[in-house]
């Protein structure tokens, strides 16, 4: 038998995704128990709706590495995509609730998991651009065409697959591609080595050399 909390979690849940109302009433009712009970396990009801957001969205964030960064970040992309089509009431808690200068803590995994994948590429020569922008640039798009398929009756697959390679090719260069590598190149491929492994620098030998290598690489990208 599922304990009170368990039960709180999956009637927010069951109303955010069908769309109903979700007051403490409506929630204590749907999982019998008393408003006591919910603001005990969550403090409020907004907690209790952030802890339901929170499980949903690392249902796709918990991505482990599978020795191949491009392909890694394809799959995550598409991931993403299909989490906004199958829970959009949860997919719009997580996107719409934007506030100014205030990054959201839930989402928070899944810029982690970009960050993990593009350090991957960038120790292996691929990234053009420093793994934070390209994090950033590419979360924003995945974002982006998730919004844009959710509004549409028939979502457009072959929309988010162009956007998808546009946004790669904008960050990384092709494993084939021929050609020296830039001093842009090398820096973020040394800054992602040194980072993987800092054995023999202090941290501030570490920081300092990080900022160079990051500074390098934006004035040989701009």
């Amino acid at each position: 038998m599922q304990n009170a909390r368990d039960r709180l979690l999956l009637a927010a849940a069951e109303l955010l995704e069908t769309g109903g109302t979700v007051s403490t009433r409506a929630v204590c009712e749907r999982a019998g128990v008393q408003a006591p009970t919910l603001y005990h396990h969550f403090g409020s009801k907004q907690g209790l709706i952030d802890a339901v957001v929170n499980h949903g969205f690392t249902q796709y964030t918990a991505v482990e590495s599978s020795g191949d960064p491009l392909g890694d970040l394809r799959e995550g992309w598409d991931r993403h995509v299909r989490f906004g089509l199958e829970h959009p009431s949860f997919y719009g808690l997580l996107y719409g609730r934007a506030e100014p200068g205030k990054p959201c803590a839930v989402t928070a995994p899944a810029h982690a998991a970009l960050r993990e994948r593009f350090t991957e590429a960038a120790a292996r020569g691929l990234l053009t651009a420093p793994v934070d922008d390209a994090a950033e640039q590419v979360l924003a798009a995945n974002v982006g065409v998730t919004l844009t398929l959710i509004t549409q009756p028939e979502p457009d697959f072959g929309l988010s697959a162009r956007v998808r390679e546009s946004a790669l090719a904008g960050v990384l260069r092709s494993p084939a591609a021929a050609g020296p590598t830039s001093r842009a190149t090398a820096a973020l491929t040394l800054r992602a080595l040194v980072d993987e492994n800092p054995a023999g620098l202090t941290p501030g030998e570490h920081a300092l050399l990080g900022e160079l290598l990051d500074r390098l690489a934006r004035q040989d990208a701009g």
